[in-house]
């Protein structure tokens, strides 16, 4: 009875204006249309007495209940949507004491966790790191408990602690790849304190991934494969590790740490992202909320539609390379086979066809490499030094087909037949698809991000800001270049600058990205190049060249500065370093027919330069940086070819 009280005081103000609102809305009409309403007579309206007047009291009524019903909807509403507010309110408070019991549940008494992992003769769910000297690579993964399949309900076996998830990240980092450990070490570098976790879908620490096609392939350790370390074209080794497993905190131990720390969640995909409430869901369906995000997904290889409509058998000897799992299969596949074929003519395929045919002197398997383009990095290099490079990759024992095209690939007699465009027919016992990269955006659905339709990835201010605490670096980025336009770029070095920018940002720095970042490949320790801008061999092209010494191979150097992977010397550098020779170049020497042993290639639009490529020559790209970077028009370019100091012995 006070409930309803209550309802009627509250509900009563709104029938009264609605029914005062209804009566000055029909006078109105009587008095624009100069007519009366028929139901109702004059005298009714203005003097109508007690019991007089039936049909218009009738009228009020159903407003009046009207009115009052809707009130009530409304009023039963609104305490719905509150008990229902207040109910998940109460559960998710009563998330953490749920999982506490759990976890007291399944922990076994002898011996406990903690002590498990310590004592090295008991055995322990959680893997011990291995020293720190060793850089093997090392998986944080979570352990579950054991389960019958058939029921789905855990078994007599006593499981294990079940490793926690922090539930909060503040600098949440997805992905593992270059740019999510430059931000990772860039936020910790501006915030000492910082507590940075890095979720990753692969098995392994940050890793750089140039070395899987490159060094990795001329080392004479054998077991390589598995300590992942290799000799630099310097002599010296390292790890393809950033960092060795001491270097990280375990995830569940993120924020209890003092001085917070970075650590890495593995094994782990993050499928859905939740804008608004700044959270996102693994693949186990755990949600990490989380204050500053960074997507540095990369990008996943592409494969050719005929390979993928070629059935089961074709799969299973087909590659597509990207990560270490790829290059241990394919190592192990150029060991226990005798032919392998690469599809595709660029960086990658031309690097894996000089690796493989190399080792192929050693043994009897047949390397293969075919592509549509008219010689290798035909998309890339002037068609000249494009042919050059084809003769130095047969040169290395590599049967090169060039302008092929895949018309149909098929499994018959224990061998894969590829069939080309114009007819002829290549046997081989695997598949090598080295044809691009598709840029990952699973995310950009859930997230509401936006996916450039030109380029790919995810489209991203100057500050690489996709939207309100949400950064995009790496291959997975898609920026406006402010003297290039817009692009993205799939190379280490843009994966080292724009993670350590977008690390910058995401504490505060608010810096545009106007890095012109370089890329470089390796034909083996003879022949190398550095790129940087737009090289496009469809452009116009001035090359200058001068004859090539030991000095110009990419073994002396990084002998000279000491690093295998030189972005990491090169990008200290500054625009500063354009200062010409004090000693004046002595005039270009007269080459030989095709002998391209060192130059400088310029390509323009517009007569200005919007590309360079140093071919054979080392630690001179901070002055290609500012020759594109002033954007100027050169009458004489083998004037500008003397800053590059190419004839220099």
């Amino acid at each position: 009875m006070w409930t309803c009280k209550t309802t009627w005081k509250k509900l009563a103000p709104l029938a009264r204006t609605c029914s005062t609102l209804c009566r000055q809305n029909a006078r109105r009409t009587v008095l624009n249309s100069d007519r009366r309403l028929p139901m109702v007579t004059q005298a009714h309206m203005s003097s109508g007495t007690p019991g007089s007047g039936g049909d218009n009291n009738l009228y009020y009524l159903l407003v009046g209940a009207t009115c009052i019903a809707g009130g009530f909807y409304a009023y039963r509403t609104i305490k719905g949507d509150q008990e229902r507010y207040n109910e998940r309110m109460n559960e998710i408070a009563s998330r953490a004491n749920k999982v506490a019991e759990q976890a007291e549940t399944y922990l076994p008494e002898e011996p406990r966790g903690d002590e498990a992992v310590e004592t090295p003769e008991e055995p322990s769910p959680v893997a011990e790191s291995p020293p720190a000297e060793t850089a093997e690579p090392q998986t944080t993964t979570v352990t579950e408990s054991a389960a019958d399949p058939a029921t789905d309900e855990p078994t007599n076996v006593p499981p294990p602690a079940p490793v926690e998830f922090p539930s909060h990240a503040p600098y949440l980092l997805i992905g593992g790849g270059t740019a999510s450990f430059a931000a990772a070490r860039s936020i910790r570098a501006r915030d000492p304190g910082a507590r940075v976790l890095i979720i990753t879908d692969e098995p392994d620490l940050p890793y750089m991934r140039p070395p899987l096609s490159k060094e990795l392939w001329f080392s004479d350790d054998p077991g390589v494969v598995d300590t992942l370390r290799f000799k630099q074209w310097n002599g010296k080794e390292r790890s393809i590790y950033f960092q060795p497993p001491s270097f990280y905190v375990s995830p569940q131990d993120l924020e209890k740490v003092e001085n917070g720390g970075v650590a890495v969640l593995t094994g782990k995909k993050v499928v859905h992202m939740d804008v608004r409430g700044n959270k996102v869901t693994l693949s186990d369906n755990t949600e990490i909320s989380y204050d500053k995000c960074l997507i540095a997904t990369g990008g996943v290889p592409r494969n050719l539609q005929v390979i993928e409509r070629a059935g089961e058998e074709v799969t299973k000897r087909t590659t597509l390379f990207r990560k270490v799992e790829d290059f241990k299969a394919l190592n192990k596949v150029s060991r226990d086979t005798k032919s392998i074929t690469i599809i595709g003519g660029g960086f990658l395929g031309s690097e894996l066809a000089c690796a493989l045919g190399r080792r192929s002197a050693d043994s009897d398997l047949e390397v293969i490499q075919m592509f549509p383009e008219k010689g290798n990095m035909g998309k890339v290099l002037p068609e000249y030094l494009s042919n050059w490079t084809t003769a130095k990759v047969r040169s290395e024992g590599v049967r090169v087909i060039t302008e092929a095209l895949v018309k149909g690939v098929s499994f018959k007699d224990g061998k894969v037949e590829i069939k080309l465009k114009d007819g002829r027919v290549v046997k081989t016992d695997h598949i090598v698809a080295a044809v691009g990269l598709e840029p990952s955006v699973e995310l950009a659905k859930s997230a509401g991000l936006e996916v450039d339709s030109d380029f790919g990835g995810y489209r991203v201010n100057a500050e690489l800001q996709a939207r309100s605490n949400i950064w995009v670096a790496g291959d997975a980025a898609c920026f406006y270049d402010i003297r290039l336009g817009r692009r993205r770029v799939e190379h280490h070095d843009h994966a080292v600058v724009s993670g350590r920018l977008a690390g910058e940002n995401m504490t505060g720095a608010n810096k545009p990205y106007w890095h012109q970042s370089m890329f470089w490949s390796d034909l083996g320790p003879d022949v190398g190049y550095e790129a940087i801008g737009i090289v496009d061999s469809s452009l116009p092209t001035v090359g200058v060249f001068a004859k090539a010494t030991a000095k110009d191979t990419p073994k002396a150097a990084t002998e000279k500065s000491g690093t295998g992977i030189r972005s990491e010397s090169e990008t200290e550098g500054t625009a500063s370093s354009t200062a010409t020779s004090s000693t004046p170049a002595p005039p270009p020497e007269p080459q030989q027919k095709d002998d391209y042993g060192k130059g400088v290639i310029f390509y323009l639009r517009d007569k200005v330069v919007v590309g360079i490529v140093l071919w054979n020559v080392f630690n001179r790209m901070p002055i290609a940086r500012k020759i594109i970077k002033d954007g100027e028009e050169h009458a004489d370019l083998n004037e500008v070819a003397k800053l590059f100091n190419i004839h220099e012995d």
